[in-house]
């Protein structure tokens, strides 16, 4: 390594250098008062600046009224935020909209970072947009509640130009919206007109396509070749596109794999006893057990064939009788029909199947009413058997004359 040399640094102070920062001390002292004033109150706000920032957690709780929870999580994303100006501004262009404190709360939860817009160059612009096709302030408040992200973006006035006639109102739209989200934000040109194109083609129109939005709501924003697939499912479970059938058996196959449509196709030929032929008349008529839970099926065998006493085959031509309620409805309504036969007060061939089919009101009608003096608990017994279904027949013998039960 190289030596260092030591230097000896010579420091000599002249007079003149003296004379030169008195003078500056002199001239100093002579600054413009308000220039001195003015420097000062920068400083003093600098400090204040540094001493006591913009507390962005503290903001959300009190003046936005989130929960401290809610503030903590919200407040990493507004960590940039410096001042309350603007998020004061969005505050009072949400609440000129009609939002409630609570509403706005909500908004903010949910999306941050709507109070970093601008309301001068983005909300107040897209707020008149929404005006112009016809949305009400209510309509748009409601908009902003479900996505406020979505609000501030120009493309919501173009899907909401397409939208709303397909959903055949803003109310409709809402609901699939609340369902998914996607549909504010999902490409119309690539995904969405493709998709509803596809389905048109096959049979469905614009209201079977809006009410299939709401039970499937990634129907229309899904990848066009998962709807081919889609459509393709539904037509293997025995339904033709086309027929008044294939939106709900569209519903039933819905992102259901063919290995998953497989299986409960074998799990209800072996728990209702159906033959190859018989299963695939049941889910051609009615897709949407394709959905019901195995718990649901074995009780509705157990009770239909074990009980009641129907065929296999019979069940198989009229799978309606799987679309009501066992409790509510097959349980009380065959204790009824039983009671009345046993006791000769009903032909034996009634159809227990109509009995179920009809309506409340015509039920009682038929059934109950015309034997109010032959079994006059009869009423009051089917309408406990409704509340509670009884373990054992609960229904008292008919009267033999006119003395009380």
């Amino acid at each position: 390594m190289l030596p260092v040399q030591k230097q000896h640094l010579h420091f000599s102070f002249r007079p003149r250098t003296t004379v030169t920062l008195l003078s500056l001390r002199r001239h100093q002292c002579h600054l413009p008062t308000t220039r001195l004033s003015t420097t000062a109150a920068a400083a003093a706000a600098c400090s204040a600046s540094r001493a006591d920032p913009f507390a962005v957690e503290e903001y959300l709780v009190s003046t936005c009224h989130l929960t401290p929870a809610q503030a903590l999580k919200a407040s990493k994303v507004l960590s940039h935020l410096k001042s309350p100006s603007r998020p004061d501004a969005v505050l009072a262009f949400l609440s000129g909209l009609g939002l409630s404190d609570a509403d706005i709360a909500a908004a903010v939860a949910y999306d941050p970072k709507l109070l970093c817009s601008e309301v001068e160059r983005t909300l107040a612009p897209r707020l008149a947009e929404l005006r112009d096709l016809g949305l009400s302030p209510s309509q748009i408040a409601r908009l902003v509640l479900v996505d406020p992200a979505r609000f501030r973006r120009p493309t919501v006035v173009s899907k909401l130009q397409y939208y709303v006639p397909l959903f055949g109102s803003f109310d409709n739209l809402l609901q699939a919206v609340r369902s998914n989200a996607y549909l504010l934000s999902s490409d119309l040109e690539r995904v969405v007109k493709p998709n509803v194109a596809f389905l048109m083609e096959c049979g469905l129109d614009a209201c079977d396509i809006a009410k299939l939005s709401v039970p499937v709501p990634r129907l229309i924003t899904t990848n066009p070749e998962r709807v081919r697939a889609m459509v393709e499912r539904a037509e293997a479970v025995g339904v033709p596109r086309g027929t008044g059938m294939f939106r709900h058996a569209l519903l039933a196959v819905a992102f259901l794999s063919e290995e998953k449509i497989a299986a409960k196709v074998e799990f209800l030929k072996k728990t209702f006893r159906w033959s190859e032929s018989e299963v695939a008349i049941a889910v051609s008529k009615l897709p949407l057990m394709l959905k019901h839970s195995k718990d649901r099926l074995r009780r509705m065998s157990e009770f239909l064939i074990t009980q009641v006493g129907l065929e296999p085959e019979y069940i198989a031509h009229r799978p309606a009788l799987l679309t009501y309620s066992l409790e509510r409805r097959l349980m009380p309504r065959h204790y009824v029909v039983k009671f009345l036969k046993e006791n000769g007060l009903l032909e034996q061939d009634r159809s227990y199947y109509t009995a179920v089919q009809v309506s409340e009101n015509v039920f009682m009608e038929k059934f109950i009413h015309p034997y109010k003096e032959a079994a006059p608990s009869l009423a009051q017994d089917y309408a406990a058997a409704c509340r509670e279904v009884p373990t054992t027949l609960g229904f008292q013998e008919p009267c033999t004359g006119p003395a009380s039960a």
